[in-house]
């Protein structure tokens, strides 16, 4: 840490006028020319001293995982950010160990720092930060725990889903979100997909009829959840813009069932863009979230974290984007 004697040396004044600056001592009579050249120089010695620190050894890095193997097959959301963060790590010679947070090594911690995937309770989160190394959340935003943490623009990706159907002439939509819980049973994660929805439905000029459902992020949650709804409802909406690739699986294959065809009886959008999507019969047309770059761009922060003896939180958001393919059609 830089010390009042170094400003003072570099600043060239006293140190005693320096620490009454820096302490905005108002009786203090100097010029305004002499006070910017002590914070100048304050920031420049702060910015040089902690800018960086050289790391010793191979960095070891921690993943926390809230999937387990059997979710994340049901789910490759995850999947995808998991072989990202590995590939980087391989790539970079970091080495690499994987825990669920059941399994957390509080009391026998080897690692540098911190990558925790996926969302995390008040309790889950109290239990992460008694470990006192660099830490970086990815699909949490945990700028409420003063922790760095690496996002998707969701509401972004919903816009451009609802634009697009819109544009189709599609007025009468369906959303399909997802429920799930943390891991220790004690909250309730809400689906900031739909929230976004209900956003943009507020804005609209024309009247969109609106059809909500409700379903556990899997294939299975998707197509239970609409063969149920297609028994029971006769009205239906010309499109279906569902909260995850995975539900929507599950959604063209009910669709399927019933003999509705997709996108000439309903057009379908999803989100994510998992591996799969492409090769579904019609082709999804859904919005991509770069999975493994969020993996890979983890890593690289975590490391750039922790080289750092001073930093400010930080949310790193990016931006999805809408990729066009086979299960959408224009009304009119």
């Amino acid at each position: 840490m830089a010390t009042i004697k170094d400003i003072a040396k570099q600043a060239q004044v006293s140190p005693a006028t320096v620490s009454r600056v820096l302490n905005y001592d108002k009786t203090l009579s100097v010029s305004d020319e002499t006070k910017q050249r002590i914070f100048e120089v304050a920031e420049e010695l702060n910015y040089t001293k902690h800018q960086k620190k050289t790391l010793k050894k191979m960095p070891e890095i921690l993943l926390i995982q809230w999937y387990n193997q059997q979710e994340e097959l049901e789910d490759l959301y995850y999947l995808s950010i998991r072989m990202g963060i590995e590939r980087k790590a391989k790539m970079l010679g970091v080495q690499l160990s994987v825990c669920q947070l059941s399994d957390f090594p509080i009391d026998n911690m080897t690692a540098d720092g911190i990558i925790a995937l996926g969302k995390f309770s008040k309790r889950e989160m109290a239990i992460i930060q008694r470990i006192a190394l660099p830490k970086l959340f990815v699909d949490f935003d945990s700028m409420s725990y003063q922790e760095h943490s690496l996002v998707v623009d969701f509401e972004f990706g919903v816009i451009q889903a609802l634009d697009y159907l819109v544009a189709n002439e599609h007025y009468s939509i369906g959303i399909l979100s997802g429920q799930e819980k943390t891991k220790d049973n004690q909250e309730i994660i809400a689906d900031s997909r739909l929230q976004a929805f209900h956003r943009w439905q507020s804005q609209q000029e024309h009247a969109i009829d609106v059809v909500e459902l409700v379903a556990d992020f899997t294939v299975d949650g998707g197509y239970q959840v609409i063969k149920e709804w297609l028994k029971q409802t006769a009205s239906k909406p010309s499109a279906l813009f569902i909260t995850s690739d995975a539900m929507a699986i599950g959604t063209l294959k009910a669709l399927e069932e019933a003999n509705i065809s997709v996108p000439m009886d309903m057009s379908i959008v999803g989100f994510n863009d998992i591996s799969v999507a492409k090769y579904l019969s019609p082709a999804l047309t859904t919005i991509q979230v770069p999975t493994e770059w969020m993996g890979e761009q983890s890593v690289e922060e975590l490391l750039a974290l922790m080289t750092q003896e001073k930093t400010i939180t930080k949310k790193t958001m990016f931006a999805p984007k809408l990729i066009i393919r086979e299960s959408v059609r224009t009304l009119h």
